[in-house]
């Protein structure tokens, strides 16, 4: 099953390293981000927050995701970073495939 991948980033820089990396390993087959400001309100720690930031939405196969969410993990600024999924229940079959395909490790030569 195809999924969105669904981050907040600190800004447009880590958005774009993060997306970046995701796209070089094949863990996702598309980035588009939604640059500063995004408009965040939220609790943390007890506290009311309100922050902007940059959404990163990635198109990838349900297999790849827990592979992208540690890659996310280990290259975000934040202590807990917000990384879910959402399934891609229906969508174009071309593209869909295309998501499968660009997913996939490149095969040696």
């Amino acid at each position: 099953m195809a999924l969105l991948v669904y981050v907040t980033c600190a800004d447009m820089a880590e958005a774009k390293r993060i997306g970046g990396v995701l796209l070089d390993k094949r863990l996702v087959a598309c980035v588009n981000i939604i640059p500063a400001p995004v408009l965040s309100l939220y609790v943390w720690q007890g506290r009311r927050e309100e922050s902007q930031e940059a959404l990163l939405l990635a198109k990838t196969m349900e297999d790849r995701f827990e592979e992208a969410r540690c890659c996310v993990r280990e290259l975000h600024s934040y202590e807990t970073p917000c990384i879910t999924a959402l399934p891609l229940v229906a969508g174009d079959s071309d593209f869909l495939d295309w998501v499968n395909t660009s997913t996939r490790p490149l095969q040696a030569s």
